[in-house]
């Protein structure tokens, strides 16, 4: 499976440690999605709802212009979702800055190697299956127009 660079260490961290531990470094990451930026404050508005995930999670992607068109992540997730949070922070840490071409090319099913089943529950990985899936979209509609 080909990932790029930051995903991977990510999944290679998950992957390395038990379940318990998969939990930690998953709050970790909640801990580490930044803010959304002004423009964006009105998440219900400005961003498109997954509403696979749990906890409600809103999510805007934008594709720069020039080399690659780097795509950068937008997540708002309530402080008191942390697996959701967690999802979003992999997303962001994994992805944000990638060429559009890098984040079209991650497998679908990438998070199976993260170890999360033995830690959550199906219905919450759903979420992060989902998450991806309208990152893709969202990362197509921005190149086609």
């Amino acid at each position: 499976m080909s990932l790029p660079p930051q995903l991977a260490e990510i999944v290679d961290d998950f992957s390395s440690v038990g379940p318990k531990d998969r939990l930690q470094l998953l709050l970790e990451l909640s801990q580490e999605l930044p803010d959304l930026p002004e423009r964006y404050a009105d998440a219900a508005d400005s961003m498109e709802q997954v509403h696979e995930c749990q906890s409600p999670l809103f999510l805007k992607v934008e594709v720069g212009d020039g080399d690659g068109r780097p795509v950068h992540l937008f997540f708002s997730a309530p402080k008191e979702a942390p697996t959701t949070r967690g999802f979003a922070g992999i997303m962001w840490t994994g992805l944000d800055g990638e060429p559009a071409q890098t984040v079209l090319d991650v497998p679908d099913d990438f998070y199976t190697d993260l170890g999360l089943a033995e830690a959550v529950s199906p219905l919450r990985l759903r979420g992060i299956a989902a998450m991806l899936a309208r990152i893709k979209n969202q990362v197509r509609r921005e190149i086609a127009a």
